[in-house]
């Protein structure tokens, strides 16, 4: 199995909530075993310029490939990454 962790920044914090809702269309991808995606709590006092995180688990690298190819992968990379 292989997991695939992504931290997230906004430019602006006003911009969180829409980069969760951008990232959200990942979970319809299903070459994934499992996704989520999460607002940062804060609770430790390292780490706390990470605003989003995005956790995968895959059965293997062919599935991790093919879920960077899925066209809704492409369209939430389009939501999101002007806005971090």
């Amino acid at each position: 199995m292989i997991r695939h962790i992504v931290f997230l920044t906004a430019k602006k914090k006003a911009n969180i909530d829409q980069i969760v809702e951008g990232l959200s269309v990942l979970t319809a991808i299903p070459h994934a075993r499992r996704i989520e995606i999460a607002r940062n709590c804060n609770t430790d006092q390292l780490g706390n310029d990470v605003d989003v995180v995005v956790y995968g688990e895959f059965d293997n690298e062919t599935a991790l490939a093919a879920y960077k190819a899925h066209e809704l992968y492409q369209e939430s990379i389009k939501r999101v990454r002007p806005l971090r």
